[in-house]
């Protein structure tokens, strides 16, 4: 079999550094924060952008860059949308985009914007090592100026690959081809702690998941672990990254960070279920929820 060559996931800060400083941030570079936060917290993603962010960044909003048809959190956008919403950033098939999150873990957000572009058939797609945070903690430059990029055009290509539902997580139950890892606190996982932001969604998980909690990838300053540290993470919980692996949380957004991490270990092929715990815990008969959330609260 023929080793795939594998684009790089991580770029560093000084290597964006010296991008911005070259002035290379174009149509051949684009920069991506794709920031979020919980409504009605004491963060607000879009008014932290407008302070400040990286020289010549563009804003990824979540919100409007997702199935909005949909009864769940962030679900994919079509095609479509999906081309026309990158497409008004500057970012066409040819672009090196890097996106980042300012969350205080240094990662949380970015990894689900770089899964979405896979999904979307874009290769050259990298997530900038440490974040925001320790971009600014390094004393590279920020900036309130908005960038009004040249729109350009992006054709998407949804590859059904990285992408499982509903269905296909009722039919693994069966035929247990692949491997399911959720990337949730172990406390929402077992059912022990309650599910944050939304209303009636209990925890828990699907049968035959195993627990690999996010941000367990990332080192104390927020910066992806080694690959070494990674791979034995994974050898730890028992999984087989030579065989197909399914990732997990409660909407499609941490499950990103385990493709991530199962890519720097050259498995590019993990797939996400978009719905996650909170479509699965609205849709699956109650046999099929593992949880004791039950027992706990009594």
């Amino acid at each position: 079999m023929v080793q795939q060559v594998l684009y790089r996931a991580l770029v560093s800060t000084k290597w964006l550094a010296e991008a911005v400083r070259a002035n290379k941030i174009g149509p051949e570079l684009r920069v991506l924060d794709a920031s979020w936060y919980e409504p009605g917290g004491k963060r607000d993603a879009q008014k932290e952008f407008r302070e400040r962010h990286i020289p010549g960044a563009s804003f990824f909003d979540i919100e409007e860059c997702k199935d909005k048809s949909s009864p769940y959190e962030v679900m994919l956008p079509s095609e479509k949308h999906f081309a026309d919403y990158v497409g008004r950033l500057g970012i066409s098939n040819q672009t090196h985009v890097v996106v980042y999150d300012g969350d205080d873990l240094g990662t949380f957000y970015a990894p689900r914007a770089w899964w979405m572009f896979r999904v979307f058939g874009h290769r050259t797609v990298s997530v900038l090592n440490g974040g925001f945070k320790n971009w600014v903690k390094e004393g590279h430059p920020v900036t309130s100026e908005s960038t009004r990029p040249e729109p350009a055009v992006f054709k998407a290509s949804l590859n059904r690959s990285l992408l499982k539902t509903y269905e296909d997580m009722l039919e693994n139950l069966e035929s247990k081809r692949f491997q399911v890892v959720d990337s949730r606190s172990e406390g929402r996982y077992r059912g022990t702690e309650p599910e944050p932001g939304t209303q009636g969604l209990e925890p828990g998980h699907i049968p035959h998941t195993l627990n690999m909690p996010f941000f367990n990838f990332l080192t104390e300053e927020g910066f992806e672990k080694s690959t070494e540290e990674i791979r034995s993470m994974f050898q730890e919980k028992k999984v087989d990254l030579s065989k197909p692996l399914i990732a997990t949380c409660r909407k499609g957004v941490t499950a990103c960070h385990i493709a991530l991490a199962a890519y720097l270990c050259g498995t590019p092929d993990v797939a996400i279920y978009d719905g996650s715990w909170s479509e699965w815990f609205r849709r699956a008969p109650p046999e099929l929820k593992i949880s004791e959330w039950k027992r706990h609260k009594a």
